[in-house]
């Protein structure tokens, strides 16, 4: 029986602490202990790729695979390894099946039992609700944050100011950068000058050789 593996990180940092390097470690290790054979080409992997969606390289490849009947198994780690999302669990799950393909978690293991099946899809939705509840959650506390001036509403300061590296939306680490701080001054004093136009101070700056906000002098 030919089998595939399937391992998917969400973020770049689960990437740099080897976490796809753990689960095909647990997967070779049980599949070893199967006597089943896997090759290279057999394991199939999602580097930073969020399992709430379906548009994954890896995993648009073991589907077409699976689509032209390369095998009869694949070997995961745990459900949401193959997504965080009970609706698309239960399709890729239908769709591996409808192709003879059965569909097997370490750390969940299931069979063909009615049973199992809706323990699954009943785990699948537990999951999917503590997500959204934690989501929610956290959205509240950004809006409190917010509301009470501990959080700011940009990703990057306004031109003229400079943030914390680590921290870069906490009110408490906002300074004024003098460099550019200094070319808020110059704009504000050229443009109160009788008849000089947008246009002109454009020019001007460019003449100085300062950069706008995103590093271009055009």
């Amino acid at each position: 029986m030919s089998t595939a593996m399937y391992v998917r990180v969400s973020t770049q940092q689960q990437s740099q602490t080897q976490t796809i390097e753990q689960q095909l470690e647990r997967l070779q290790h049980y599949a070893k202990t199967q006597n089943w054979e896997v090759q290279p080409e057999q394991i199939f992997r999602d580097d930073g790729y969020s399992g709430a969606r379906l548009k994954r390289p890896g995993l648009d490849q073991l589907r077409d695979e699976v689509a032209m009947a390369k095998f009869e198994r694949i070997l995961l780690t745990a459900p949401d390894r193959l997504s965080r999302n009970f609706v698309h669990q239960t399709l890729l799950i239908e769709e591996f099946q409808s192709h003879g393909v059965r569909v097997e978690f370490l750390d969940r293991p299931m069979s063909e039992d009615p049973h199992d099946q809706l323990l699954l899809q009943i785990r699948g939705a537990v999951a999917e609700y503590e997500r959204t509840l934690i989501a929610e959650r956290m959205r509240r506390g950004r809006l409190r944050k917010l509301q009470a001036g501990t959080l700011l509403p940009w990703s990057h300061p306004p031109y003229g100011y400079s943030s914390s590296l680590n921290h870069p939306r906490d009110a408490a680490g906002i300074s004024v950068n003098p460099v550019e701080a200094a070319v808020v001054g110059e704009i504000f004093n050229r443009y109160t000058q009788p008849g000089m136009s947008l246009a002109q101070l454009s020019k001007h700056l460019y003449d100085l050789g300062i950069c706008s906000p995103r590093g271009k002098r055009a």
